[in-house]
């Protein structure tokens, strides 16, 4: 299974499957107040974003390996995140879980968010009964962290550098040189999913975004480029750097900044 986005009706077909585990990542009252996917696990975003202690914006390892092992998840497990922000959280989940070592051709986002399920599916309010696991964290085979040493050394090369925040933010400073794809223009906003292909690679060509270039993504806090990397990957980009410091350690560490 290596669809990085797939559909309501492709996860109605896997609940039964042991393989697969599915994680929903909204707030824990509305895992239980409002419903979510049968036997789908809570791990809200809050538990899984950086805190006191940790480096980068990534939870420490340990973190990371203790809500996983609570979850019940394996590292051999499919795993399809969901939240009801048309992706972007739970593309950070997965791209945490990347960066930890899962295999990335099992790791999926629920295209069309929680709405696309609670449409047309039975939605469950009981917390799901999981088994714990021992789940050992790894190293990526291939990691697309880019650091801020390689970030300023692609400035004015032939990387195309892509802020993924709003025009009013990009407008505001942004790195020399980068263009503006707000995340959510390769987002549909009727269906909460993703536009259609022909639709997204119009935009990212108009943008200079091609899959022959080297193309390296940043925003403030590596949310909503963690969505941008999975559409890309969905897409067939196979050279996609990561910018886990955004904008946030590029500004502390004195990064050139231009503002339009």
């Amino acid at each position: 299974m290596s669809d990085t986005f797939v559909s309501a009706a492709w996860l109605g077909d896997g609940l039964d499957d042991p393989d697969v585990r599915v994680v929903d990542v909204r707030d824990a009252w509305e895992y239980d107040g409002i419903g979510h996917v049968p036997g789908a696990v809570s791990i809200p975003f809050d538990e899984f974003r950086s805190g006191t202690g940790d480096e980068g914006m990534l939870p420490c390892v340990d973190r990371w390996a203790q809500l996983l092992s609570e979850a019940g998840i394996d590292e051999r497990d499919e795993i399809v995140a969901y939240d009801d922000e048309h992706g972007v959280f739970a593309a950070r989940f997965l791209v945490t879980a990347e960066l930890y070592g899962h295999d990335p051709e099992r790791l999926h986002v629920l295209d069309g968010d929680y709405s696309s399920w609670s449409r047309e599916h039975e939605t469950a309010r009981e917390a799901a009964d999981v088994d714990p696991t021992d789940y050992e964290p790894g190293e990526p085979a291939n990691s697309p962290l880019v650091d801020f040493e390689g970030v300023r050394d692609r400035l004015g090369g032939d990387a195309v550098i892509v802020d993924t925040r709003d025009p009013e933010e990009y407008a505001a400073g942004h790195l020399p040189g980068a263009v503006n794809l707000d995340w959510l223009e390769l987002v549909d906003p009727d269906t909460r999913g993703l536009r259609p292909r022909a639709e997204s690679e119009t935009t990212l060509r108009e943008r200079g975004i091609t899959p022959d270039r080297e193309v390296l993504l940043y925003c403030n806090t590596a949310r909503r480029i963690s969505h941008t990397y999975l559409v890309l990957r969905h897409l067939g980009y196979e050279d996609v750097l990561f910018y886990e410091g955004s904008l946030t350690e590029w500004e502390e560490r004195s990064g050139e900044i231009v503002a339009e």
